[in-house]
């Protein structure tokens, strides 16, 4: 029997409000980060994503009350990614209700982050959060929210991600985020071809035969989705009945 398909929803979270923009720019107010999980949870979202962009100290705050409020709520797997900087900051999360942590920058500045994170709390709750942009032929891993340049080819530091102790790769394309073009299929399906781990494809989500094209064509375990949601393009009940409609497998609410 095949396992099912995941359609995940990312909140993006700054100073205790959902915000969204275009490659990371532009942001505006989208609403309130419980409410919305609860909302796309009783739509059928199969996880929620919160990421902390305003990761300051104080933000960091912010977002274990979140977590802890969400967590109280929520049925449906919760990851929080944006500003886990050490193990300890990965055992708040998860203390405070996350079911799984992401980590980015941390990651590519210590490596053995992954690592420890895995030995103390399992590679299932380890997410390798990887923002790519093309570069020629290949893709150029980037930190910082998109910000900073690294040396790293993408498909390669996700091998490195997995052998480190990530039990999934969160994978945004910097080209199509917000743009609502579609998913990068091409990198999606490098990496998902790389990796013995679920891969979650993000970036460039503008209609229901995006997510399909990502899951059928990519490789990808998992599609996220963010601003078609909360601007209302399309719901998660006809995203996933245009899955289910491509005959991928996918879980469906009553």
């Amino acid at each position: 029997m095949s396992l099912t398909r995941r359609l995940i929803v990312c909140l993006d979270v700054r100073e205790g409000r959902v915000v969204k923009g275009v490659q990371f720019e532009g942001l505006r107010d989208v609403g309130d980060p419980v409410e919305l999980a609860e909302r796309y949870e009783r739509d059928g979202a199969d996880e929620i994503v919160f990421l902390d962009i305003g990761a300051t100290h104080e933000a960091r705050a912010t977002m274990l009350d979140l977590a802890r409020r969400t967590a109280e709520r929520l049925f449906i797997p919760l990851t929080i990614g944006g500003g886990i900087r050490t193990v300890d900051d990965m055992a708040s999360a998860l203390r405070a209700g996350a079911d799984k942590v992401g980590v980015n920058s941390a990651a590519v500045l210590r490596p053995e982050i992954m690592t420890e994170g895995a030995r103390r709390f399992g590679t299932q709750c380890i997410v390798a959060s990887i923002d790519a942009k093309r570069d020629g032929s290949s893709w150029r891993v980037y930190t910082s929210g998109a910000r900073v340049r690294t040396d790293l080819d993408a498909v390669e530091w996700a091998r490195e991600c997995v052998s480190r102790g990530a039990g999934e790769i969160l994978l945004t394309s910097i080209d199509r985020d917000g743009a609502r073009t579609g998913y990068d299929v091409e990198l999606t399906r490098a990496v998902s071809a790389a990796v013995d781990v679920p891969v979650i494809a993000s970036g460039g989500a503008g209609a229901a035969a995006h997510v399909r094209d990502v899951l059928v064509n990519g490789g990808a375990d998992a599609a996220l989705v963010a601003g078609i949601v909360h601007d209302g393009v399309a719901t998660i009940d006809e995203l996933k009945r245009a899955m289910r409609e491509a005959n991928i497998p996918v879980r469906m609410v009553a």
